[in-house]
């Protein structure tokens, strides 16, 4: 069955973007006269930037998996994932000017190590020099561009081939390119969140850096597939897909959750027991200004799953997936605003209209693009080598 985007779908996502331009404008006009308005800005666009790009990239990974792990249920919901790792490009373009935007105001306070004067005062920075300067962070993310964006064509591309002419020739091809995927992804996964997010927090690093940006990416664009599966049933759409592929997809957000919680707790408990002052700097600042967003993101990520997703039959609950699903969206956006503005803008963060504003316009964006991208293939793909064993899922 073909999907058509409703009329009531468009007027929520126009509405979503017209209400969020409108908050960013009035966020903008009244907050030009701040000393720290060019760094705020250019902060919420780094957060919003990274936050919807990493959704459409933690559904690429999820796809790969699929394919290197030949997994068969997945199958009845494949172009829902792919329709989620469609937003890839649109996230590069958005994420990538706001990067550039950011490079040439020299860092705009924001990546303090792009700052040739601030450099020329700081022995530790010079001494990351070598990793980090603005050739090589735009080689590095031109690299993390294009690799990302060629598995995501392939994948397409030989999806709706395989739709067209069957066989397994291009099953096998996928799952070659899934496992090598994966290879590139364990290395670009970490070095990009060093590069993108770390690096604000120059004087500081941790070895569980990556994992921990890479669980929350993850356990997000679950809660993603997971809505946007029960919003096509909703409508009528995905016949093929039953209870037991939402309760599949249900068990991956909640066993992400848990991984993301592990990671954060096994990051912090290890600074704070060594209590090394270069270590402990970074959540000295996050506690002493976010103490309550802080620990009331890490307790809603962790204990909202635990408490509402444990059973089996709240993994089957659209309205309890939805509630929580919600919830957790919204403290992983939290997780990665206190990421970057804790490093850039310290005790001068705040969330106003600038920071809902443009948090929901591009929602709006997402949304609309996720919607697009369903219309552009069959919502079932017909030639699937695993779509019957897809289809006879039952757990």
């Amino acid at each position: 069955m073909e999907f058509q985007i409703t009329k009531k779908a468009k007027n929520v996502t126009f509405g979503l973007i017209a209400v969020g331009l409108l908050l960013t404008v009035v966020g903008i006009a009244t907050g030009m006269g701040d000393h720290h308005f060019k760094t705020r800005l250019m902060t919420n666009g780094l957060i919003n930037g990274f936050f919807y790009f990493a959704l459409g990239l933690g559904a690429l990974f999820f796809l790969a998996l699929q394919y290197a792990t030949e997994t068969g249920w997945y199958a009845s919901v494949k172009r829902v994932i792919e329709a989620v790792a469609g937003f890839i490009p649109y996230g590069m373009g958005i994420f990538g000017i706001v990067l550039l935007i950011i490079t040439f105001m020299d860092g705009a306070h924001i990546y303090t190590w792009m700052d040739s004067e601030t450099v020329a005062h700081d022995e530790i920075i010079q001494g990351k020099s070598a990793y980090l300067n603005k050739t090589f962070f735009w080689i590095r993310t031109i690299v993390y561009f294009l690799t990302y964006f060629y598995f995501l064509n392939g994948f397409k591309k030989r999806s709706l081939e395989e739709d067209r002419i069957g066989g397994t020739e291009l099953h096998f091809k996928n799952y070659r390119q899934g496992a090598l995927f994966l290879v590139f992804f364990a290395v670009f996964s970490s070095t990009s969140s060093w590069d993108w997010l770390m690096s604000i927090d120059v004087h500081w690093f941790s070895t569980l850096y990556g994992w921990y940006t890479f669980a929350g990416m993850w356990c997000s664009t679950m809660v993603v597939l997971v809505l946007t599966t029960l919003y096509l049933k909703k409508l009528g759409y995905l016949q093929k897909v039953n209870d037991s592929h939402i309760h599949d997809l249900a068990k991956w957000t909640f066993g992400t959750s848990f991984l993301w919680s592990y990671l954060w707790f096994s990051q912090f408990m290890l600074i704070w027991y060594a209590n090394i002052g270069e270590e402990v700097t970074y959540y000295q600042m996050r506690i002493d200004n976010y103490k309550i967003m802080y620990f009331a993101m890490f307790v809603i990520n962790f204990a909202f799953p635990m408490l509402l997703l444990m059973s089996r039959d709240a993994k089957r609950h659209a309205g309890i997936l939805t509630f929580v699903g919600l919830i957790i969206l919204i403290g992983h956006w939290v997780d990665v605003y206190i990421m970057v503005s804790g490093g850039s803008m310290g005790a001068q963060a705040r969330i106003g209209f600038l920071e809902v504003g443009m948090a929901i316009l591009l929602l709006g964006v997402f949304i609309y693009v996720v919607l697009n991208n369903l219309t552009k293939a069959p919502l079932t793909p017909v030639n699937h080598p695993f779509l019957d064993e897809s289809i006879h899922h039952d757990i």
